[in-house]
């Protein structure tokens, strides 16, 4: 079972290395750390991790899983990071992602007529590029699963895991790491949460992905899908 994660700046550590903890659990993982190049990757919370494996290393893999990260609309306007991800995909048993690692899916070609959720913040956006923006925590359709927002790549881990390998591996490994969630506060979620806390969350958000939409629209129109 050969997993590859997707690695480029800015992206998220957790969008990958919570998944990562559960995947590789399953029968015969492998799994690989991809980037253009095998130096350190900066992470969006400030420190780096060493890929295993650049993107000339890797040709195929049983399961593809692109992580978010605020670096992700940089890597939407990577062609060589999208003819990559494309490559990967196009033979995958499983596509997948965490966060706005779904944008990046899009952007590829790879989630058009699909549904699939991301980040809160970016969900919508998806269906610039075809696919069907679905407000769930975690979505199959088909051989696509997307998680939402970061933390959402656990859940996806676990789900996923019960589908390739069955509920009783996975409740085992659920035990093992001691998996059950007691939320310390209310507001995870843009619904629950304070609108004062909203609108706060907004503007960090509109700091961190300056012109984001716009940006949006420009990939998916330089790729054709507008």
């Amino acid at each position: 079972m050969k997993i590859a994660f997707l690695l480029y700046p800015a992206v998220t550590q957790l969008d990958f290395a919570g998944p990562a903890q559960i995947l590789t659990r399953l029968k015969d993982a492998s799994v690989h750390f991809v980037a253009k190049t095998k130096e350190p990757v900066a992470t969006d919370a400030g420190f780096s991790v060493i890929p295993t494996d650049c993107f000339g290393d890797i040709h195929s893999a049983d399961i593809l899983c692109v992580p978010g990260g605020l670096g992700s609309t940089e890597a939407m306007e990577d062609e060589e990071t999208l003819a990559w991800v494309a490559k990967i995909g196009e033979q995958s048993q499983w596509i997948t992602s965490v966060c706005t690692g779904s944008m990046i899916l899009a952007a590829a070609g790879l989630l058009k007529g699909y549904r699939a959720t991301s980040h809160w913040v970016v969900r919508d956006d998806l269906a610039f590029f075809g696919a069907i923006p679905t407000q769930e925590r975690v979505v199959f359709d088909r051989n696509r699963v997307t998680g939402g927002g970061v933390t959402a790549g656990i859940d996806f881990g676990f789900a996923l895991s019960a589908t390739i390998q069955g509920e009783d591996h996975a409740k085992l490994i659920q035990l093992e790491y001691e998996y059950d969630p007691a939320m310390p506060l209310a507001g995870g979620t843009p619904e629950t949460a304070d609108a004062h806390i909203l609108a706060q969350a907004n503007n960090n958000l509109e700091y961190m992905l300056p012109n984001h939409r716009e940006r949006i629209v420009k990939i998916a129109e330089r790729f054709g899908f507008q």
